[in-house]
């Protein structure tokens, strides 16, 4: 991996970058002006609500909607913005915005902090990147001020602006109510912009540039609107649709006769319920039925939506989708014998297969760790401490009502899961990988071993 003047890779700048702008909106958010009383809040508290922020998670242990001042609200809306396109490629608008000339250095770090394989393009890409979610930001801003400002009059356009943002950018966080959205549990505005936002923001940027191009291609001659995307694209609309519809479903199954979440509901209201929980497990953290009132079955099947998360280059966090198909497609494989990953009628290259492991035992090992950790602090419940722990991880924000109850060392541990969790724990392997390239070329002999 080349190196910059300063001597850094560009994940360990990525990784850096993340970090300033945690520590930077901690103290802006440790000020007095940050807080809704006038009186500086804990940095403990500063801190943890900038992680959650930059990292787009949505764990909180202070309620965001009466804690915090205008100018902090304000402040937390940048972080997620900033978290949720990522600050290298803000650094990257601006430079294009001022007509700066971006180099090759500039470039590796875009290319390693959206996940791409190519160089070529990057500068195009990030400008439609930017302009997609501004505009799509902008929409559901219009649409949440519908329900918001005949509610809170003026107050219903700030509320619109800033729950947009947060459900676009997958960061779960209101300033509506202390139960997040669960007021709002049947409405069918909220549900829908909520989720269709959701959506967009997690299924990935690059989704978003092969539809646009079949709807070009349609004008001009016929397409098939399916076979006619790319594999990536393939993937990651068949694991989103696949993980939506088959989660609620089960939810629907597993809450249908609890008196403490859906028992009393209509049925089109458990759908409704059902399929938003669904959707909200893939990263978003807006909740519509409390966490803690989930059956252990709901709450076991949430903790692997949250887990495989939502698709690559996107504002979602998890393992992906497209990461999760490729490892079943390669379980798949091996059972059959046969020596190719496939999947749509394409070979999944070796390189691929490989990540995909990586980046699934580094979430793993993340989840383990921090679980075996908070548990030695915390004197809660397992199923709620896993809750927590992959929800962090996966920068979810999903809790069963622990986050509030943590110490100074339970929300330390949440902290630097939060974190590790956001800047990927592919980045981490490889920014901690003190081997260089030419190490690489040194093969060791192959010796035969029983697996399984």
């Amino acid at each position: 991996m080349k190196k910059r003047l300063t001597g850094l890779s560009t994940t360990h700048i990525i990784l850096l970058s993340f970090l300033i702008a945690i520590l930077v909106g901690a103290v802006l958010l440790s000020l007095p002006i940050s807080s809704a009383t006038g009186e500086a809040v804990p940095f403990i508290d500063a801190l943890f609500t900038a992680t959650t922020s930059t990292c787009v998670t949505g764990l909180v242990v202070v309620p965001t909607v009466s804690s915090w001042s205008v100018f902090g609200q304000i402040v937390i809306l940048l972080l997620i913005q900033i978290g949720g396109l990522g600050v290298i490629t803000i650094m990257s608008a601006f430079m294009i915005v001022l007509h700066k000339k971006m180099g090759i250095g500039d470039r590796l770090l875009l290319q390693d902090a959206f996940n791409l394989n190519s160089l070529s393009g990057l500068v195009r890409f990030v400008k439609k990147v930017v302009a997609g979610t501004l505009f799509i930001e902008a929409v559901g801003a219009l649409l949440y001020m519908t329900v918001f400002v005949p509610q809170f009059g003026c107050k219903g356009i700030w509320i619109s602006v800033f729950t947009a943002v947060s459900a676009f950018c997958n960061a779960g966080i209101d300033i509506i109510a202390q139960n997040s959205l669960c007021d709002y549990a049947f409405h069918p505005v909220i549900n829908l912009v909520t989720a269709l936002l959701i959506i967009l923001g997690g299924i990935g940027y690059i989704v978003w540039w092969d539809v646009i191009r079949l709807c070009k291609l349609a004008t001009k001659k016929k397409v098939r609107p399916f076979r006619d995307l790319t594999l990536h694209s393939k993937i990651a609309v068949s694991a989103t649709l696949l993980l939506i519809f088959v989660g609620g479903l089960l939810i629907f199954v597993f809450e249908y006769q609890n008196p403490q979440t859906m028992k009393d509901y209509t049925l089109l209201q458990k759908i409704q319920a059902s399929l938003f929980q669904s959707v909200t497990t893939r990263t978003a953290g807006f909740a519509t039925l409390p966490q803690e009132n989930l059956s252990n079955a709901s709450a076991i099947v949430c903790l692997l939506l949250m887990f495989i998360g939502g698709s690559p280059v996107g504002t979602a966090g998890g393992i992906k989708t497209v990461t999760f198909a490729v490892l079943v497609a390669s379980a798949l494989a091996s059972i059959r014998h046969r020596g190719d990953t496939e999947l749509f009628g394409r070979i999944i290259p070796k390189q691929a297969v490989g990540k995909a492991l990586a980046v699934t035992c580094m979430s793993f090992i993340i989840v383990f760790l921090s679980t075996v950790a908070l548990s030695a602090v915390t004197q809660g419940d397992a199923l709620d401490i896993v809750y927590e722990t992959v929800s962090a991880t996966a920068t979810v924000g999903l809790t069963r009502n622990l986050t509030a109850s943590l110490d100074n060392v339970g929300k330390g541990i949440i902290i630097a899961t939060m974190y590790l969790g956001r800047v990927g724990p592919i980045s981490l392997a490889v920014a901690f990988n003190k081997k260089k390239q030419h190490q690489n070329m040194i093969r060791n002999p192959i010796e035969e071993i029983s697996v399984g």
